[in-house]
């Protein structure tokens, strides 16, 4: 057998072991899940709501008539009104943008960013790990929290764009060290060392051999994270530092409603359009590593 055949064989025994699944294999095993499937409707109601929120309701978030001031809901205002009398329903649909694009945008971008720098820490031990893995040690000394809070209150103009800039900074190390760790374990398999063997330019060996078998983990626990993503912004954006008026948003609201504790409505509402799409994405998550988990595919 000559040595290009072997990197085919080796890697054709190593997917046909049982330790990793197509993409269709993949897909069928989640739309087993019922969990799954929900979770999905849900969010795909959320990303449309967050795409569309004209389809939801055709009331202007920002039309107020302060004598309705926190009234309790009414025939064709569902979720009440705010304090300054704008239809809270209305004001909740448009919040969900900002929710959906920092959460998704932001854990889009700490996969790409923590999947090629754990690629390259892992597969070239020495300098290039050594400079990677104390950078991501000097980012985990100090708390994420306080951290985000100082440089966006450092912000005068905070947009979305900013707070997922500044989450990409800090948010990266967990998954790079996911990765580095996986990558440890791919890159001396029989297929990445036979194309060794032959002379395949690292970034090949990189792209077609160790990147989609090292994946899994830091797939499943992006999945996961993008639930936090989701109360990351609330918070932020309830704390002071986060999107600023006149944006709407789920966690501006949340600032309003600590405000007036004897209105519930002004915190029940949103408060449950958070929780619904964060677990939506937990669950997701959690079918998605198991359905990679190596020790479930049989």
């Amino acid at each position: 057998m000559s040595e290009v055949q072997a990197v085919v064989s080796a890697e054709a025994q190593d997917l046909g072991d049982g330790r990793a699944l197509s993409n269709r294999e993949l897909l069928r095993a989640l739309l087993r899940k019922p969990q799954f499937v929900l979770c999905s409707l849900l969010l795909l109601v959320f990303f449309t709501m967050a795409a569309f929120p004209k389809l939801f309701t055709s009331v202007d978030p920002r039309f107020c008539e302060l004598a309705k001031s926190r009234q309790p809901r009414s025939d064709g205002h569902p979720f009440g009104y705010d304090i300054q009398g704008c239809d809270y329903f209305a004001n909740v649909v448009h919040g969900a943008r900002p929710s959906v694009l920092v959460s998704i945008i932001a854990s889009f971008g700490i996969f790409v960013l923590a999947g090629g720098l754990g690629l390259l820490a892992g597969y070239f031990p020495g300098a290039v790990d050594a400079l990677i893995s104390r950078t991501a040690d000097v980012l985990f000394a100090v708390p994420g929290i306080v951290m985000l809070i100082v440089i966006l209150n450092s912000v005068p103009n905070r947009s979305i764009w900013v707070i997922v800039g500044v989450i990409l900074v800090i948010g990266w190390p967990g998954g790079m060290r996911l990765m580095r760790s996986t990558v440890f374990s791919v890159r001396n398999r029989e297929y990445v060392l036979a194309a060794r063997s032959i002379g395949v330019p690292p970034l090949r060996i990189l792209r077609k051999h160790v990147f989609p078998n090292a994946m899994a983990p830091l797939l499943a626990m992006t999945t996961l994270g993008i639930g936090g993503m989701v109360g990351l912004e609330a918070a932020l954006t309830f704390l002071g530092v986060g999107l600023q008026p006149p944006s709407i948003s789920w966690g501006s609201q949340f600032g309003v409603a600590a405000s007036y504790r004897d209105t519930p409505h002004l915190f029940i509402w949103p408060a449950l359009f958070i929780s619904t799409m964060t677990i939506s994405f937990m669950i997701i998550g959690d079918s998605i590593r198991d359905a990679l988990d190596p020790k479930l595919i049989r």
